[in-house]
């Protein structure tokens, strides 16, 4: 993306493309949510495409902002746009807003915002444009402009107010996911659903894959259709799988339907396997690469500060077609071994092709056994055709194996049931 500052007011009517350079639509507002200590975090632009229908563009579709144009992945969601909870459109809700700079004793309008993509890749508000009260009495004269930071300005509130489910999602906005989990599961139920209504769909994904089971499920009934399957796209599939597993047939092929056709492609082909084998555990979406490729490549691929610490551990190596289910499995090269080699060897020289993968079919437990007898954080997933259909995870495998409350921190560890012995060179999760 481009690392330019860029103001929601001019960009408002750019022409949104798809990478082959075919016109999408135009922006129309940009969609952020609000954090308690940072400024307010972009993510999504509303695009106008054919019809005059109004669509969300998630920001992690968005490869290029530059002047005049928005460059996309090509994937668009053409569900008319809805503003869930926590979130706020510039354009319509931030823009003509009052707020008061620095001591609270000079009051100014939000004129323009601008936007700006921080060291992790994320946008976020930048400064704000604001206009002061006019000094003149000429009815011609307007105030004088000048520009602040989103910390040095605050809005109007009235004291004494009880604090709103907004306000309290603003204040869990840097809890990690897992103690934003358990927070969330410790407020009284109406409050909870207050709460899950104005949380971002990222945010409440994130969220519910550090639940139990049981507490997803009554979550998403209690949203509606179309959200919970925008919840479900933001999952990780194989999180995305264990929800609709336990739901009926009837409800899962509904929300299977709401989803994403690429999404929902990935967790049909999860629900095929059983809960407790290497099918249905691995995730569907390991870095697949050519032999042809070069180790830079394979580096900025693995930089991405959305992928996974696991996934990103290693890439595997594999005959045409690159996507899950690939061709046939060559081998693996590990992130280490990529670092001793210059940036422009080819993947397909230093290979590791010693370590066996697993079957789809294999057990959880031999699956752990494996990652503990090589001190391996990921392993390659194949089918009988020897064909890459996925890469399990360490942290897979001990959130099946782990007591089903293990994220309780009352849990009694001695009255905890044992985890098989098979994995016992594997450290517990705390």
């Amino acid at each position: 993306m481009s690392t330019q500052r860029v103001f929601v007011a001019r960009l408002a009517g750019c022409t949104v493309f798809d990478p082959a350079g075919d016109r999408l639509g135009k922006v129309r507002d940009v969609v952020v949510i609000y954090r308690k200590d940072d400024p307010p975090r972009v993510v999504g632009l509303v695009v106008e495409i054919p019809g005059r229908r109004h669509v969300f563009v998630s920001i992690g579709r968005v490869t290029s902002i530059a002047t005049g144009q928005v460059i996309t992945t090509g994937l668009i969601n053409v569900r008319r746009f809805q503003e869930r909870g926590g979130e706020v459109r510039v354009m319509a809700e931030l823009l003509g807003r009052r707020v008061y700079i620095d001591d609270g004793t000079v009051g100014a309008v939000i004129e323009d915002v601008a936007i700006e993509r921080n060291r992790l890749g994320e946008w976020d508000v930048g400064q704000l444009f604001l206009r002061k009260p006019k000094t003149s009495a000429s009815p011609f004269a307007k105030g004088p402009t000048t520009f602040a930071n989103w910390g040095d300005v605050r809005e109007d509130a009235t004291p004494g107010e009880a604090q709103s489910a907004e306000q309290l999602v603003a204040s869990y906005s840097e809890l990690k996911p897992a103690d934003l989990a358990n927070t969330l599961l410790d407020l009284p139920e109406e409050r909870l659903f207050e709460v899950v209504d104005e949380l971002s769909d990222d945010r409440l994904a994130d969220a519910l894959e550090e639940m139990p089971e049981d507490e997803q499920v009554h979550i998403l009934e209690s949203l509606d259709d179309e959200r919970a399957a925008d919840i479900l796209d933001a999952m990780e599939p194989d999180d995305a799988a264990d929800v609709l597993g336990q739901l009926s047939e009837e409800a899962r092929e509904e929300l299977l339907d709401l989803m994403e056709p690429e999404e929902a492609e990935d967790v049909r082909a999860l629900l095929k396997y059983g809960p407790d084998t290497a099918g249905g555990l691995m995730t569907p979406e390991p870095i697949v690469l050519s032999a042809d490729a070069t180790i830079a490549e394979a580096l900025a691929l693995i930089r991405r500060h959305e992928l996974h610490p696991a996934l990103a551990a290693a890439v595997f190596i594999t005959l045409p077609p690159y996507e899950t289910p690939t061709g046939r499995l060559l081998g693996t090269v590990h992130f280490q071994r990529m670092l001793r080699y210059p940036p422009h060897e080819r993947l397909g020289a230093i290979i590791d092709d010693t370590l066996e993968p697993v079957p789809a079919n294999a057990s959880a437990a031999e699956v752990a056994r494996m990652l503990a007898s090589y001190n391996l954080v990921s392993l390659p997933v194949v089918d009988q055709a020897h064909r890459l259909v996925g890469a399990v995870s360490v942290d897979d495998v001990l959130d099946y194996l782990l007591p089903d409350d293990w994220r309780s921190h009352d849990v009694d560890e001695e009255a905890a049931p044992p985890v098989p012995t098979t994995t016992a060179s594997i450290p517990r999760r705390r």
